[in-house]
């Protein structure tokens, strides 16, 4: 499967004082909008995804479509591909967002309980 750029998704209790610390840390603001409560910080290939107020916990996040600069890749694997690959191979699927084409997203628990998201934006 062709899962597209991979990133962490942090659950954040406060968006400013994450942002600087990861500033700290190297990263630079890569998009992202303070007052949607989200940024994404990068570091050379490595993406983390701030999110404020948006889900509890933390999420690992493929992006199909999109390479680790968020620019697009083409051809790629639709998101609705690999969530019916996914089920096929007999795993639950979960939050599933999006209609026949365009911008769709589902979630998937792995075996030790961590969220996986399939968030395509195109």
């Amino acid at each position: 499967m062709q899962l597209g750029a991979f990133s962490i998704s942090l659950s954040v209790k406060d968006l400013a004082t994450s942002i600087a610390f990861y500033s700290d840390l190297g990263f630079e603001r890569f998009a992202g909008q303070g007052e949607q409560g989200y940024a994404i910080m990068k570091s050379g290939d490595t993406l983390v995804g701030l999110f404020q107020g948006m889900f509890e916990g933390n999420m690992l996040t493929f992006n199909p479509g999109w390479d680790q600069s968020a620019g697009e890749v083409n051809p790629f694997e639709d998101v609705r591909v690999i969530k019916d690959k996914v089920k096929a191979a007999g795993h639950a699927v979960s939050q599933e967002q999006g209609d026949a084409t365009g911008p769709a997203s589902f979630v998937v628990i792995d075996p030790d309980g961590n969220p996986i998201l399939f968030d395509q934006h195109r």
